[in-house]
């Protein structure tokens, strides 16, 4: 925790400092840069002599309790903890036309075993070259446009205390590499068309196994742009004036993937028959969403299917978490037909579906539904009966917002169907058709 303090403190120090030497360079007199406003939720904004230069600081924080039992109400689970403590910076430079982001979170490990707790772990690190005012180029580590559209909004502007099941089973998060976004008019729409090429292997990590991802995004607004960038929150706290949708499809192709879904690369790795070769499965993803907003209501739905290729004639060897190897044929004895089942039986492939929606009352409280559906291949990851085996989800949510998203309450409650032998936890099958979570949530944006 303390280098990535110090890490963030010499940012700020190098900032200011290039801030200050700017302005020396027009009129010593005068203040190298001065705070532009502070806002709760908004963070506190600088910008420097004649506004060719913006800084802006922000951070928030989740603390959650969350308990979870069985319709069998024999066991009771609990957790609290911070959920997210993030920090970020973001800046400008208007006449150069490039923007930067650095976004840490405290909340999560920075190591793979967990055990440097709350030492903190890079998010986002990324520059922008804005083309003009409807093309931009971004490059480095950042969400990535072929997730779910509720992927495209901040984790501090949700309209339930988690993302859907939909999201954890299929999305990827966060990927390193270029990423190219438009915008452009056409009669009274809006098209945003994307495109991006990625190391497929997920947030920090620089090795890249197999081959990249490709893939792409395109959105169209029928009726015009949201208002107050309501586009990028869940809720409709803007309470939009007209009817205001957006829908979109977006595909991605990861040629050799590592991981169950592109998200942490060199979980999963097979080899050749020399040992050496790394041989890995495809991974294909297609997704559809939409939002729409009116008056304080939101409705949100998702699509996505996922499925695996598997060139099971050249793989021979598995590779275990402690790094020894164990032959797929003879130690496993499988074939070139089991073996593509049992690659595809350890990556998520299949369907979800997911449609949420809400009222928000003018006096700052909302009432939310969800349902959630994962409809997995015969052998996916998805059936796995700790972690998944659940198909259906229900979610009745209740929120209080103090100041919009900057400081907020929620509340939600979800009903599970366990199929059966699900288990627990603990590994154990708990024998019960159903499970039942609840969760809290208050948040703060500083």
């Amino acid at each position: 925790m303390r280098k990535t303090i110090i890490t963030l403190i010499s940012i700020l120090a190098l900032s200011s400092m290039g801030h200050s030497l700017y302005a020396q360079e027009e009129a010593s007199s005068d203040p190298p840069f001065h705070i532009q406003d502070y806002e709760l939720g908004r963070g506190l904004r600088f910008q420097g002599k004649g506004g060719a230069y913006f800084m802006k600081i922000r951070s928030y924080v989740q603390s959650t309790a969350e308990f979870r039992t069985t319709s069998n109400w024999d066991d009771m689970e609990s957790r609290f903890r911070v959920r997210r403590a993030r920090l970020d910076i973001e800046g400008k430079l208007a006449k150069e036309k490039f923007s930067y982001r650095i976004r840490t979170d405290f909340a999560v490990p920075n190591n793979e075993d967990g055990d440097d707790l709350y030492s903190g772990t890079l998010l986002d690190a990324f520059i922008t070259y804005h083309l003009n005012k409807n093309l931009k180029f971004t490059f480095g580590q950042r969400s990535t446009m072929t997730d779910n559209r509720e992927m495209r909004i901040s984790s501090d502007a949700l309209q339930f205390v988690e993302r859907s099941r939909v999201t954890s089973a299929f999305a990827a998060v966060r990927d390193f590499g270029l990423f190219i976004e438009g915008r452009y008019q056409v009669g009274s729409w809006w098209v945003k068309p994307g495109a991006m090429i990625a190391s497929g292997e997920g947030q920090n990590n620089f090795r890249n196994y197999g081959g990249l991802k490709y893939g792409g995004r395109i959105d169209f607004l029928p009726f015009g742009l949201f208002r107050s960038m309501g586009e990028y929150s869940e809720v409709d706290h803007a309470r939009q004036l007209t009817p205001k949708l957006i829908f979109g499809v977006a595909y991605s192709y990861n040629v050799g993937i590592s991981s169950r879904r592109g998200r942490k690369g060199g979980d999963l790795v097979y080899l050749g028959s020399d040992q050496q070769t790394e041989t890995l499965p495809d991974y294909g993803k297609l997704g559809a969403d939409f939002m729409f907003k009116y008056q304080g209501w939101t409705v949100l739905g998702e699509f996505n299917w996922a499925y695996a290729r598997v060139n099971s004639p050249e793989i021979f060897y598995r590779v275990r978490s402690n790094g020894t190897t164990a032959n797929l044929r003879s130690e496993d004895g499988l074939n070139n037909a089991t073996i593509v089942d049992y690659i595809a039986g350890r990556m998520m492939v299949g369907r979800g579906y997911n449609i949420q929606a809400g009222y928000l009352f003018k006096a700052g409280y909302s009432i939310d539904g969800r349902f959630t559906y994962l409809d997995p291949d015969n052998n996916s990851f998805l059936n796995n009966e700790q972690f998944y085996n659940r198909d259906k989800y229900y979610t009745l949510g209740f929120s209080k917002f103090l100041f919009k998203d900057a400081a907020k309450v929620q509340l939600s409650m979800t009903y599970v169907n366990a199929l059966e032998g699900t288990k627990g936890s603990d590994g154990e099958a708990h024998g019960a058709d159903a499970e039942m979570m609840g969760r809290l949530m208050f948040q703060v944006s500083f």
